[in-house]
């Protein structure tokens, strides 16, 4: 084999590595709530202060996490290939807990003034669902208790959900009725559960 062409299986191999989001990785059953706050005492705080402060109920939080990421707090979306072997970039820009994007990102943090906040940190994370979905509730009317309709919303941006563009996504239209559920599961698992009274 060429020095070249093994240069290029060698950046190609170590491109394909970068970025599954492994960092910290997911609390290890993502079916029980109470299972991963036992696990990650630190949550549980973070999706209080989030509901204290925003209203957007625990469970809502941890339905919209368990879509977006898994919990996995450096989850990234994955590398587009040309050609199917080389790595063009990201699919798009989303980060974190939340898989924020760049641009509505930095809306957040100039509208908060909370400049050091940090996508892959579970506080920051949590905060920024909960502003975003109560500007959702202000401008759409949709409840924070309604977690298909503010993820349809979050995954679409308000400006595709007012214009139903989720109509056109039978895949995105199942998945939001698939975190309605995890939502109910998860607020049923909740009420007994004494990690979550922390």
């Amino acid at each position: 084999m060429s020095r070249w062409l093994r240069a290029l299986v060698i950046i190609l191999l170590a491109a394909s590595c970068g970025g599954g989001g492994g960092g910290g990785g997911s609390p290890r059953n993502l079916d029980n709530a109470c299972s991963i706050l036992n696990e990650r005492p630190s949550y549980i705080r973070a999706l209080r202060a989030t509901e204290r402060k925003w209203g957007v109920p625990v469970h809502v939080q941890m339905a919209t996490i368990y879509q977006e990421s898994k919990f996995v707090p450096d989850a990234r979306t994955p590398f587009r290939y040309r050609l199917g072997v080389i790595p063009v970039g990201r699919q798009s820009s989303a980060f974190g807990y939340s898989q924020a994007l760049d641009g509505t990102w930095k809306e957040y943090l100039a509208e908060t003034g909370n400049r050091r906040a940090r996508r892959d940190n579970i506080r920051d994370a949590t905060d920024f669902m909960g502003w975003y979905m109560t500007g959702t509730r202000n401008q759409l009317g949709i409840p924070l208790t309604d977690a298909r309709r503010q993820y349809l919303a979050y995954h679409e941006g308000r400006t595709g959900y007012r214009r139903g563009s989720y109509n056109n996504k039978a895949w995105l239209v199942r998945v939001a009725g698939e975190i309605e559920q995890r939502s109910a599961m998860y607020r049923q698992q909740l009420a007994g559960c004494r990690a979550a009274r922390r």
